[in-house]
């Protein structure tokens, strides 16, 4: 069964939203069903216990939310989806510290996870649909806690005109989602703060809506001002900026099997094209070379498989510290991609390659360059 069909199978509806449990446990999405009810919680903030236990409650309260049943069928998928795995993360960063429970990062750890099965598991990868349902589910895990925690007066407008953002990538992805996927995660635990944290959920939904972002993205005035403010600038988001860079600078990221020469060559034929692939060589000749077209300002190409923020903050120092603007395109090519396209041949990466690179991947956010583009091939 494809993977979409099958989530939507899983997912509770009407008459009664009830969710099929022993159904959910030995599909693909209760892979790490057996680890999440080994994995314990702080009692002072989890008095429920165990992690599945948590999910299974966050999961009733979010189907009994009229938010959730007033909703198409894609979007409660998407919402279950993502209350089914927003723990995932405590399943590899819990720890015994200091005579506590403590789970470091886990939301970021849980949407790689997250990510992980869902391609690799689920087949959500290579078309738009699969993409964009993929990536607002990983966008929801990552950011679930920050309605409920991470919103207070000083720093509420930037980070949630900078949360709004993901909504350009993956238009599955809302503010007002992620308020209800946080307030039923508040609900679904045994803890003294609830009431605060409903407050600050909605706080975070209130200043979403009086921005105009709480179903869409923020509408910056253009590319520019948007990178600006992202990048942490005290520049006022509804103000257009004076726009001086030159460029542009392409970085053409994506995991294994992406076919990056392919989509060069077919939508880029003009521009020199350079690569830091093949060894510490070819890594100190294109960065030789590439700092030469900057220095005369000449648009090029750096393609790279920069899976990760770190591995892309590098060149886009560099290209920005420049004067620069960039354009970072994030390619992924489904399993029936053509191996053939202008008379160019390629062979399909090792599936074992794929694996690998998707579970290091994340695809780059729209705060990394003027204009972020994710394409499927």
């Amino acid at each position: 069964m494809d993977g979409l069909a099958l989530i939507a199978a899983l997912t509770p509806g009407p008459p009664d939203y009830a969710a099929a449990w022993a159904d959910i446990e030995r599909s693909p999405l209760g892979v790490y069903v057996p680890a999440m009810a080994g994995t314990g919680q702080n009692p002072v903030y989890h008095g429920e216990g165990d992690v599945w236990t948590h999910t299974k409650n966050v999961c009733g309260e979010l189907c009994a939310s009229d938010h959730y049943r007033s909703q198409p069928e894609r979007v409660r998928a998407l919402l279950f989806s993502a209350a089914l795995l927003h723990d995932v993360g405590k399943v590899r960063a819990t720890r015994w510290e200091n005579g506590r429970w403590t789970s470091p990062n886990h939301s970021a750890i849980g949407a790689g996870m997250a990510r992980e099965l869902l391609w690799t598991r689920l087949g959500l990868y290579g078309t738009p649909e699969k993409q964009g349902f993929r990536e607002a589910v990983c966008a929801l895990v990552r950011r679930h806690a920050m309605p409920a925690r991470g919103i207070d007066r000083r720093n509420a407008e930037r980070r949630i005109l900078t949360v709004s953002q993901m909504g350009l990538l993956a238009p599955d992805f809302t503010l007002e989602r992620l308020c209800a996927l946080s307030a039923a995660d508040a609900r679904g635990r045994i803890c003294g703060d609830l009431p605060e944290m409903l407050a600050c959920v909605e706080l975070c939904a209130g200043i979403a809506r009086e921005k105009g972002c709480l179903n869409g993205p923020y509408p910056f005035p253009d590319g520019h001002t948007r990178f600006a403010y992202l990048s942490g600038r005290d520049v006022p988001p509804d103000a257009a900026l004076k726009d001086g860079r030159w460029g542009p600078v392409i970085l053409l990221s994506g995991p294994s099997g992406a076919a990056r020469d392919l989509w060069r060559r077919e939508n880029l034929p003009g521009l020199p094209a350079l690569s830091p692939e093949g060894g510490q060589g070819a890594a100190q000749e294109a960065a030789h070379r590439a700092r030469a077209y900057l220095q005369r300002r000449e648009s090029f190409i750096w393609s790279a498989p920069c899976l990760t923020e770190e591995d892309r903050r590098q060149p886009l120092e560099l290209f920005h510290a420049s004067g620069a603007w960039v354009r970072l395109v994030y390619l992924e090519s489904g399993p029936d991609a053509a191996a053939r396209r202008d008379g160019f041949q390629t062979a399909p990466a090792p599936e074992a390659s794929v694996a690998l690179s998707v579970a290091a991947l994340s695809p780059p956010a729209p705060g990394e360059a003027r204009e972020v583009a994710w394409i499927c091939l």
